[in-house]
C-alpha cells in the first residue's frame, strides 16, 4: 500500500471526481488505481484565500508500487503507507489464574477492558454509576429539574465526562503505534460515523455516543467479562506492597493482582482513599475559567468567509490562545461547535460548566471554556490534594453566587472587560440550564485568573472579529478542565509504590479528552498482559 499526502481539491468537488483526480495526479490509467482509501481529509481556514481546499491524506493500491515510486523518486508527497494494524501483544491462557479488575467505564475503562476482554482475558468492570441511558435521565434530572444525583450524572456513569461533551475525537498526543486508528475503528464497528476514521477533526456528539458506548458494553460482556454498575471502590487492599483487591461499598471484597485504576478527574472521594493508603501522588497543573458563548453565524463568518454554513465543511471550530502580561496564559477548551453550556457538577451544592454538542452542530451557539493556567507551586502548595481542594472552593462559591439553586453565575462579555455587573442579557441567550444569574463574575475566580481574561478577550477580537461582542456570554465556572493530580506509575505503568496497581486516563493524569483516554485504555490493557503473561515490552 503507498500513500499520498497534501492532495488537494476544492471544498465542492463531487464524491465521484475524487478518483480520476488521483489517476491524473499520479499519472496512470485508471484501471491501473486497484484501490484507495481516504486516511485523512482537513482544511486549513488559517490561510486567507479565495478558495478553500480540502487536503487528503489518501492510501492506495497499484499493480506495481515499485515503478511507481522509482518514477515518483523526487515527490516527497508519494511514499510507502505505515502498517497502521493492530496488534494484540498476547493471549490469555484457557484457564485463568485470576481476572484483572478496571475500576471506571469511562473512555479509558472503556478500551481497557475492551482490549482485555478480546485478547480472552475476561475482565470485571466496577462502575459506580448507572448503565448509559439510565445515566442520561438523571443527568436531565439536574438540567431540568435543578435535582442531582450524585452517582449518576454528566461526571458518573457508563461512558464517563466525555458521553455528555462534544464527543470529540482527536488528539496532539504522540502515537508512534497508532493505537488512535484502533480507537476509531472500534467506535466505527460499534455504530459511529465512519467518516470518523479520515475527518481531520472527528466527533460522534452526545446522542450518538450513549449508543456506541452501550454497544461496546455488550462486546465486553460476549467476549466474557462482566460490566457491573453502580458499584464504588472505598478502599484497595495493599499486602507488602502488592495490591491484592478492592472492597467496594456494599463490603464485598473482590481478590486480584491486576486493577485497572481508569478514574475520572471528578473521583475526589477515591483520591482521598488512595492517599490515606499512601499510593504515591503528585498536584499538577490544571486550569479554570469560564464558558463563553458567541452566536454560531458570527464564528463561521470570522473563521470561513464566503464558506460560512458550507454543508461539507458545518460548523465552525476556533483554538486561541494568549499570554498575559502578570505571565498567566489563557486559552480556548474544548471548543464546541453549535452546541450548549451544561451543569456538570457530580457533589451537592457546587456549580461546575461544561460544553457539549451534537453530532449535528446544529444549535445557534458556539461555546468554549475561556480558561487560565494554574501551576501547584505557585498557586495551591499543600500536597497532592491541594489542587482539588482548591476546585472545591471555588464550585461552592460559584454554587452560592448562582443563587444556591445550580443556577450559574453569569455575565455579558462587554461589562466582565468593563468591570461592572450585567443586569440584562443582549442578542445572545444563554444555553445553560437550568439558567444563569446575571452579575459581575469578578469574585469568581482568582485575582490573577480575572485579570488575565480581560485582557486576553479583546486580544482574541483581533484573530476573530466580534469574539468581545459585548452580547457574548460568560458562564461561570469551568474547573475540572483536567485531573489536579497525577497518580504517578513507571515505565511499567504500574503506581510506583503499589505493585498491580496501574492508574490510567484522565483521572490519574495520563490522558486528556475521549482519544487520548482510549490510547491510554490500550496501553495499559497492554500492560496488564504482558505482566499476567510474563512477557516484556518489544
Amino acid at each position: 500500500m503507498l500513500r499520498i499526502t497534501e492532495f488537494k481539491l476544492p471544498i465542492d468537488h463531487s464524491d465521484e471526481a475524487l478518483r480520476p483526480a488521483l489517476v491524473q495526479r499520479l499519472g496512470l490509467a485508471d484501471s491501473e488505481l486497484l484501490d484507495f482509501t481516504l486516511f485523512k481529509r482537513s482544511y486549513d481556514a488559517r490561510k486567507k484565500s479565495a478558495e478553500l481546499c480540502f487536503i487528503y491524506t489518501i492510501d492506495f493500491a497499484v499493480a506495481d508500487e515499485a515503478a511507481l515510486l522509482k518514477k515518483f523518486s523526487d515527490d516527497r508527497h508519494i511514499s510507502v503507507a505505515p502498517d497502521t494494524s493492530y496488534k494484540f501483544v498476547g493471549q490469555a491462557p484457557e484457564q485463568l489464574a485470576e481476572r484483572p479488575l478496571v475500576v471506571g467505564f469511562g473512555p479509558c475503562g472503556i478500551f481497557a477492558a475492551l482490549l482485555l476482554a478480546q485478547m480472552g482475558f475476561k475482565p470485571i468492570v466496577l462502575e459506580r454509576g448507572k448503565e448509559v441511558r439510565q445515566r442520561t435521565k438523571d443527568t436531565w434530572g439536574l438540567w431540568r429539574k435543578s435535582v442531582l444525583n450524585p452517582e449518576s450524572n454528566v461526571q458518573f456513569g457508563e461512558g464517563g465526562a466525555g458521553t455528555f461533551s462534544d464527543g470529540k475525537l482527536y488528539s496532539q498526543i504522540k502515537d508512534p503505534k497508532f493505537l488512535g486508528r484502533k480507537v476509531l475503528h472500534e467506535f466505527v464497528k460499534a455504530g459511529a460515523p465512519e467518516e470518523i476514521q479520515y475527518v481531520n477533526k472527528p466527533h460522534i456528539g452526545t446522542f450518538r455516543l450513549t449508543g456506541v458506548v452501550a454497544d461496546m458494553r455488550e462486546q465486553i460482556i460476549a467476549l466474557g467479562g462482566e460490566v457491573r454498575f453502580e458499584q464504588r471502590v472505598t478502599d484497595v487492599q495493599i499486602e507488602d506492597g502488592q495490591l491484592t483487591g478492592v472492597t467496594l461499598a456494599s463490603g464485598e471484597q473482590i481478590h486480584s493482582r491486576h486493577v485497572i485504576l481508569a478514574l475520572g478527574h471528578s473521583a475526589r472521594d477515591t483520591f482521598r482513599m488512595l492517599h490515606s493508603r499512601d499510593v504515591f501522588m503528585e498536584a499538577k497543573p490544571f486550569s479554570v475559567g469560564f464558558r463563553i458563548e458567541h452566536p454560531q453565524s458570527l464564528i463561521d463568518q470570522a473563521r470561513l468567509g464566503r464558506f460560512a454554513g458550507h454543508p461539507k465543511i458545518g460548523a465552525a471550530d476556533y483554538k486561541l490562545v494568549h499570554h498575559a502580561k502578570n505571565g498567566r496564559s489563557v486559552y480556548s477548551f474544548c471548543m464546541c461547535p453549535g452546541g450548549t453550556v451544561v451543569a456538570a457538577t457530580s457533589e451537592p451544592e457546587r456549580v461546575v460548566t461544561n460544553g457539549m454538542s451534537q453530532y449535528s452542530r446544529n444549535e445557534r451557539n458556539a461555546n468554549s471554556g475561556i480558561v487560565v493556567g494554574i501551576t501547584p507551586e505557585v498557586d495551591y502548595p499543600g500536597g497532592p490534594l491541594a489542587g482539588v481542594e482548591l476546585q472545591e472552593r471555588l464550585e461552592s462559591h460559584a454554587y452560592v453566587m448562582g443563587g444556591r439553586n445550580y443556577n450559574a453565575p453569569g455575565q455579558l462579555v462587554g461589562d466582565f472587560i468593563a468591570g461592572k455587573p450585567t443586569t440584562a442579557l443582549g442578542s445572545v441567550e444563554p444555553s445553560y440550564k437550568p439558567g444563569i444569574n446575571l452579575m459581575d463574575l469578578a469574585d469568581a475566580l482568582p485575582a490573577f485568573a480575572i485579570e488575565a481574561i480581560r485582557e486576553a478577550l479583546p486580544a482574541f477580537d483581533k484573530q476573530i472579529k466580534g469574539f468581545a461582542m459585548h452580547d457574548a456570554v460568560l458562564t461561570g465556572i469551568e474547573t475540572r478542565t483536567s485531573s489536579p493530580l497525577r497518580i504517578t506509575r513507571g515505565d511499567d505503568l504500574q503506581s510506583l509504590n503499589v505493585r498491580g496497581l496501574f492508574p490510567a486516563g484522565e483521572g490519574a493524569g495520563y490522558a486528556g479528552g475521549i482519544l487520548s483516554a482510549g490510547v491510554d485504555g490500550i496501553r495499559i490493557a497492554e500492560a496488564v498482559a504482558r505482566d499476567i503473561l510474563g512477557i516484556q515490552e518489544a
